[in-house]
């Protein structure tokens, strides 16, 4: 996928065309109300192979392969079978969000996939082996958790509400030198925090998202809260969930033992997935939210393949023949999606996801016709691909943090007529950066690759000028 997407060499979707914009430079925060883990990677890629599609493949092919090693391994670590751990893997592969959106879209969330993962490994590493090491260890994987994307602190809480319910693991976290994972996790983290707290702003920028209080009174609020909740989880959970019973079902005629007592690390499973069930549920009751993404759950239900395959190891015969199933199962899915995904990297598909289509060579050579730019900006993430085309070039929209300190003159603005993002807030921002638009506005038109209707995008190119003080 990775070398196809760069052979391919038209434009990215719509988050990492985003991260074009924000990798250029290495921060300890980049606003769009995410922590800036993802882009630090992106941009230390970038460092090392260039500003290219490669380099966002690379990040993106890099931490899915991660936490699926981190995942594997985690359940051999503890103690089950090779098949059990393949159950639990190719499992993953049964989140319709991990499968297929993060194949096509999205950033943070892969980031979180993978250092879920990672966390989960590190704290199995904690229970198994109570060193120094590996509570340093604990602590790192506990920063690039929270740095990931920040719900996952009830991923975090969850998995240490379990371990102090469990007798067998509860003496770890007690340790005298579990204090020493706090304080590195928090040194970790210090800087980001510091420019969350300094950019409060950006920081709540997409507060908005999550429709808070939009029920009118407390009773209808709660409802549809509870009832959102619900429809993210079937979302997100629900094909997993299906595959495994239909694995099960035929493999209902196997042998069976009799049933054992749960050993403890998946009672610690259950019991993580329970309480990262109840913060959730805690969390949407009490902040009001009525708003969610299917994504948002993963958190919640990343330890779940890995607990349906530890009870598969207890049930004999039929157990075995279930994970087989599951592995099977999660092997086609994978192998069906790539060539639909690679189409996706290339085509891009309708409406916004159409920007990769868009010919930035062409566009470049039409913004520099008139002079040389330093700065492009726009309404929206698209514009970020000019990057691929001049890894100088500074590309930047309305959320981008430091805005007015970030132009480098001479600036353009760029707009398009169906970004469908109101135009007022980007000329606000102009404006309070200490700039005024020219009067004339030039009217180009950007072939679009691959054909499609229409097959040219009409773009309006305004030139910024420096107000100066009177």
């Amino acid at each position: 996928m990775t070398l196809s997407s760069h052979w391919a060499g038209t434009g990215v979707g719509v988050d990492e065309s985003e991260q074009l914009m924000v990798m250029r430079v290495l921060a300890a925060g980049y606003g769009s109300s995410q922590p800036p883990l993802y882009t630090w990677l992106a941009h230390l890629t970038a460092s090392l192979v260039g500003t290219s599609i490669l380099a966002l493949k690379i990040v993106k092919y890099g931490l899915l392969a991660g936490g699926l090693a981190a995942y594997f391994t985690a359940v051999r670590r503890l103690g089950f079978s090779n098949r059990a751990a393949a159950a639990a893997m190719f499992g993953l592969l049964l989140f319709p969000q991990i499968i297929w959106e993060m194949q096509h879209a999205l950033t943070h969330s892969v980031a979180i996939f993978c250092f879920s993962s990672v966390l989960f490994l590190a704290l199995v590493e904690l229970l198994k082996r109570r060193s120094l090491a590996a509570y340093v260890l604990f602590g790192l994987a506990t920063a690039a958790a929270m740095l990931s994307k920040y719900n996952n602190v009830i991923f975090l809480a969850a998995l240490l509400l379990a371990a102090l319910s469990l007798r067998e693991t509860r003496a770890a976290i007690f340790d005298r030198r579990f204090p020493i994972s706090v304080v590195v996790a928090i040194l970790a983290c210090l800087p980001t925090f510091h420019w969350s707290l300094a950019h409060l702003e950006d920081l709540l920028l997409h507060s908005d998202g999550f429709g808070v209080a939009e029920g009118g009174s407390a009773a209808a609020t709660a409802s549809l809260g509870v009832s959102g909740l619900g429809k993210a989880i079937l979302n997100f959970a629900g094909l997993p969930i299906a595959v495994f019973a239909v694995a099960f079902l035929v493999a209902i005629r196997r042998p069976a033992p009799s049933s054992e007592p749960w050993p403890w690390p998946e009672k610690l499973l259950w019991r993580a997935i329970a309480f990262a069930l109840l913060i959730t549920l805690a969390v949407v009751l009490a902040g009001g939210v009525t708003q969610f993404r299917d994504r948002w759950m993963l958190p919640v239900f990343v330890l779940l393949p890995a607990a349906l395959a530890m009870r598969l190891d207890a049930m004999g015969d039929r157990g075995r023949k279930t994970q087989a199933t599951i592995v099977f199962a999660g092997a086609v899915l994978a192998i069906l999606v790539l060539p639909v995904s690679w189409y996706m990297q290339v085509y891009g598909g309708d409406s916004r996801g159409r920007i990769v289509r868009m010919d930035y060579h062409s566009l470049y050579g039409q913004l520099m016709s008139e002079g040389s730019v330093r700065t492009v900006i726009s309404s929206w993430f698209w514009a970020g691909n000019l990057r691929l085309v001049d890894s100088d070039l500074v590309v930047l929209d309305d959320e981008i943090p430091d805005f007015a300190a970030s132009i480098r003159e001479p600036a353009l603005l760029v707009l398009a007529a169906d970004d469908g993002e109101p135009n007022s807030i980007i000329f606000d921002r102009i404006a309070k950066a200490g700039y005024a638009m020219d009067t004339i506005h030039r009217q180009v038109a950007v072939p679009q690759l691959l054909g499609g209707t229409p097959a040219t995008r009409q773009l309006t190119i305004t030139r910024l000028h420096k107000i100066t003080a009177p």
